[in-house]
């Protein structure tokens, strides 16, 4: 019996963060930005200092893909590297004042969009909704490190 993949968790996250994507993509083009750059500004706004490896591991893409967008975003004045205090073979990187009003540009372009998705939701429906991914994504993490198990009669 094949079950209807429509009704499916993974398929429907991955259906909404898709159109996300694509429905804020467009908007953060109109405002002069691409989806790497945002997510490159976002992390960095939220953890100021890594290393390029660091944010290559947050960001789930290769070093040199990151370097790349980071030569970019240092080019426009939105991001600083620095030597690292304790080891200069090291670089961390940092967000200028310049990258300021483009995240809080970017901000307002995702706060108006999780209003827009979410509005058929109630304030009570979108604090559980929110709540329940917390606890789903958190739970995922703690896996992260742990094999997935074999389904039942499979080898």
């Amino acid at each position: 019996m094949v079950t209807d993949s429509s009704r499916r968790v993974p398929f429907l996250m991955h259906d909404i963060s898709r159109r996300a994507r694509y429905l804020f993509d467009a908007r953060a083009r109109s405002a002069g930005s691409t989806r790497a750059q945002w997510r490159v500004l976002f992390n960095l706004a939220r953890t100021d200092g890594p290393t390029q490896s660091e944010l290559a591991d947050i960001l789930d893409v290769e070093r040199i893909t990151l370097c790349r967008m980071v030569d970019r975003l240092a080019e426009a004045g939105m991001v600083e590297r620095r030597a690292d205090p304790s080891d200069r073979r090291v670089w961390r990187l940092h967000l200028t004042d310049r990258a300021a009003p483009v995240i809080e540009q970017l901000g307002a372009i995702a706060d108006e969009m999780e209003d827009n998705i979410l509005q058929p939701l109630s304030p009570a429906e979108r604090e559980t909704l929110t709540n329940l991914l917390i606890k789903v994504r958190d739970n995922m993490r703690e896996g992260d490190d742990q094999p997935l198990p074999m389904p039942a009669g499979g080898r």
